[in-house]
C-alpha cells in the first residue's frame, strides 16, 4: 500500500473502521472524546459515526468536520479527516478548542456508491429551518424540463440513450438558456421523487441528526468553524470553497483571508435546503452572538467549462436512470457507473494525491486564520 492508498478506502465498511480507529489517537489529546454511532435508514448497519469532545478547560471554539453528505463523496472526505488526524492534531490547543468529526452523514449512499439517500433524496437539499417554507413547485426551471431529468424505461442501447439525452440538453439550453439549466440543477426540486436533485418531502434521519449537532455546537461555543468536504465541483484537481451569502464577506475578501485560489458564493434563493444555509439561519435566529464559519470544500473532477458541465448533467441523469429502470447490457451498466465514479470518486492516483495536497491548503488556510492551528 502506498502513502495515498493509506487514506482512501475501497468500501464503506473499510472507511468506517478506519474512522473509528481515530478515536484512540484523538483521546490522547481529548481524553473524554467519545464515539457516537447512529443507525440510519431501513438497512442494517448503516451508521453515522461521530467523534466528539469539548475543550479541556474553556470552550472558546470548536472545529467541526462533516463528510459523506452526498454518499459516494464521503470517501474523499474520510481521507481528509484521516489526513487531518495524522498531521494536524498536534497543532491544536485542546484546552480551548473542542473537536467534532462526522463520518458518512449519508451512510446508505456511501455504502452503495450513490450520491443520494435510500429514499432518492439529495441530502443537501433536505434541511429547512421552517418545514413549510418551500412550495412544492419552487423549481419552475426543473418542471419545464422534467422529461430531461426523470427516468423513463429500461436502458436498451446506451449509445442511443446518450444521443437522445444530449439532444434534450441542447433543446433545454435553447429554451431556457445555460443559466436556466444551471438553475434547474442547482436549486433542487421537491415534486419528482424519482428525479435527480430531489430534496424530499420530509426531513431525512440524517438531516435531523445534523441539525441537532448544529444546535448543540452553536449553543456550546462562541466560535464554530465548520468544513464540509465534497467532490466534483470546481477546477480539476483543485479545491473550491463554496459559501453562503449569509457570510457577508466578498469573494476577494474570502480568498485573501483564507489564502484560497477558488471561492464561490451562493444565495439561499438559488440553493434550497442546503445544510450550511440552515446552519447560518439557525445561528442568526437563535445564537446571534456566536461566530460561525460554515462552508463546503469541493475537490474538482471534470472541470468547469460548459462541456464538463454537460458531462456532469449526463452522468447524474444516466446514473439515476440506471438505478430506477436498469439496463440490458452489462457493458452499458459498467460504463455509466464508471462515469459516475469518475465524477465523484475517481480511481486516479493523481486526483487522490491532489485531494490531500489541496486539503492541506484548505485546512491550513482556514484554521490558521481562525486561530485554531498554533
Amino acid at each position: 500500500m502506498n502513502d495515498i492508498d493509506h487514506y482512501f478506502a475501497k468500501n464503506y465498511v473499510e472507511s468506517r473502521e478506519s474512522f473509528r480507529d481515530h478515536l484512540e489517537y484523538i483521546q490522547k489529546k481529548w481524553p473524554d472524546a467519545t464515539l457516537t454511532t447512529k443507525n440510519i435508514g431501513k438497512e442494517d448497519d448503516n451508521t453515522i459515526d461521530m467523534i466528539y469532545s469539548e475543550a479541556l478547560s474553556s470552550n472558546d471554539r470548536v472545529l467541526f468536520f462533516t463528510t459523506g453528505e452526498h454518499g459516494i463523496e464521503g470517501y474523499a472526505g474520510a481521507a481528509v479527516v484521516h489526513y487531518f488526524v495524522e498531521n494536524y492534531l498536534d497543532q491544536i490547543d485542546a484546552s480551548t478548542t473542542g473537536i467534532c468529526l462526522i463520518h458518512a452523514l449519508n451512510p446508505w449512499g456511501m455504502r452503495h456508491f450513490r450520491r443520494v439517500t435510500e429514499n432518492n433524496v439529495d441530502l443537501n437539499r433536505n434541511y429547512f429551518y421552517d418545514e413549510n417554507s418551500v412550495r412544492k413547485d419552487v423549481n419552475k426551471n426543473y418542471a419545464k424540463e422534467s422529461d430531461l431529468f426523470l427516468p423513463n424505461g429500461r436502458i436498451t442501447n446506451l449509445k442511443e440513450e446518450r444521443h437522445k439525452l444530449y439532444a434534450q440538453l441542447m433543446k433545454g439550453l435553447a429554451k431556457e438558456g445555460y443559466a436556466g439549466l444551471k438553475k434547474a440543477k442547482g436549486m433542487g426540486q421537491f415534486q419528482f421523487e424519482r428525479g435527480v436533485y430531489y430534496g424530499g418531502d420530509t426531513a431525512e434521519e440524517s438531516a435531523v441528526f445534523l441539525k441537532g449537532m448544529q444546535e448543540e455546537l452553536l449553543g456550546t461555543y462562541p466560535n464554530v468553524i465548520h468544513m464540509d468536504w465534497h467532490t466534483a465541483l470546481g477546477p480539476t484537481n483543485e479545491v473550491t470553497m463554496v459559501i453562503s451569502e449569509h457570510d457577508g464577506r466578498s469573494v476577494d475578501e474570502l480568498k485573501e483571508a483564507y489564502d484560497l485560489k477558488n471561492v464561490e458564493k451562493y444565495t439561499p434563493e438559488k440553493v434550497k435546503g442546503d445544510s450550511t444555509n440552515h446552519f447560518y439561519k439557525l445561528k442568526e435566529e437563535a445564537y446571534p452572538e456566536t461566530y460561525l464559519l460554515s462552508a463546503l470544500f469541493e475537490f474538482g473532477t471534470f472541470g468547469t467549462n460548459k462541456q464538463a458541465e454537460l458531462r456532469e448533467f449526463m452522468t447524474i441523469i444516466l446514473e439515476n436512470h440506471l438505478y430506477h429502470e436498469g439496463a440490458e447490457s452489462v457493458d452499458d451498466i459498467q460504463w455509466i457507473l464508471g462515469e459516475f465514479e469518475a465524477m465523484f470518486y475517481p480511481n486516479d492516483p493523481v486526483w487522490k494525491k491532489s485531494v490531500l495536497n489541496e486539503a492541506r491548503t484548505g485546512i491550513e488556510g482556514v484554521l490558521k486564520h481562525e486561530r485554531i492551528l498554533k
